[in-house]
């Protein structure tokens, strides 16, 4: 059933799949999204993989080979960290990623991100990257990262790709297509390297606020590739 369904979306969804080859003659830029312990890290929260996780450990790893090529280039990065106050939940899901826990910081793998200058982390408390990204002067530092940068392709990964990823791409692409986020031209999603989490229908229903959440269902429908 699930992958009749995903079939189904694949075939009339105005996106492709494409390979990339990245080089020097357009400038590029790497997001990384919530590639956190809380999603990511087996245990590590209500969020997190409950056993190895297949899907997760390559989109780990991939991104993780993304990162070390851009920051040997000297190509710019940016990391969204998943990061909540205890005391302000995100419905529908359970507490996850409480900011000053372990659950909010990066992977083992990537935190040598934390001293890389070539990196820009950004702390969110919400779904959508780009809204996190909002200062209280209304300055935004995704906004400023790509201008400052002069980038004009976007490769995002990580996690999850129906939830966090899919809103980001979605805000920077109507901002880029409103004319406020130049030089931006591409958004691409590399699909190899985004997940999301399993929380299968039988064990939200055993689970008291728990929301059901297929990862082969709610994954396979939006791995694309969109500019």
């Amino acid at each position: 059933m699930a992958s009749h369904t995903i079939d189904l979306l694949k075939q009339e969804l105005p996106v492709q799949q494409d390979s990339l080859l990245l080089n020097g003659d357009v400038k590029t830029g790497l997001v990384l999204v919530d590639i956190v312990n809380g999603f990511c890290t087996v245990g590590a929260g209500n969020l997190a993989p409950r056993q190895p996780d297949m899907q997760i450990s390559t989109m780990v790893e991939e991104s993780v080979r993304l990162a070390r090529a851009f920051c040997d280039k000297k190509w710019p990065v940016f990391a969204f960290l998943d990061s909540h106050h205890p005391d302000i939940p995100e419905h529908p899901y359970p507490p996850h990623c409480i900011a000053g826990t372990d659950e909010a910081r990066l992977v083992p793998e990537l935190q040598w991100l934390e001293n890389e200058a070539n990196a820009t982390l950004r702390c969110k408390d919400c779904i959508d990257g780009f809204l996190g990204c909002i200062e209280k002067d209304g300055s935004n530092v995704f906004v400023d990262w790509i201008k400052d940068n002069q980038i004009k392709v976007i490769l995002v990964v990580g996690i999850c790709t129906d939830i966090c990823v899919l809103d980001f791409v979605c805000s920077a692409l109507s901002t880029r297509n409103r004319g406020f986020l130049a030089p931006l031209e591409d958004v691409i999603v590399f699909s190899r390297a985004c997940a999301t989490f399993d929380i299968p229908l039988h064990v939200a229903r055993a689970v008291k606020d728990v929301t059901a959440h297929p990862q082969a269902l709610c994954y396979g429908a939006v791995t694309w590739n969109k500019n």
